[in-house]
């Protein structure tokens, strides 16, 4: 993953967290935590795509259900 993909999901986790905490009174003892969880939940996303499109690459050498189950790790 590239710094700018990183940085791209950041600004994404912010966009998000304001959904959730969209006034300053209710941010106060939530930010750090909980846009350290979304940020993580991005990243997690991000890696398991990654992996998974590199094991279909594999394909030709029956690896293609590894990137099924690489994705249904982010539905648990």
């Amino acid at each position: 993953m590239t710094q700018d993909e990183i940085i791209k999901m950041a600004h994404q986790t912010s966009k998000e967290w304001a959904k959730e905490f969209p006034t300053p009174e209710e941010t106060a003892h939530q930010v750090p935590k909980r846009f350290l969880e979304i940020f993580a939940k991005l990243v997690a996303k991000k890696e398991r795509e990654w992996c998974a499109s590199f094991i279909e690459e594999l394909d030709e050498r029956g690896f293609k259900e590894l990137a099924g189950l690489i994705r249904s790790r982010g539905q648990k």
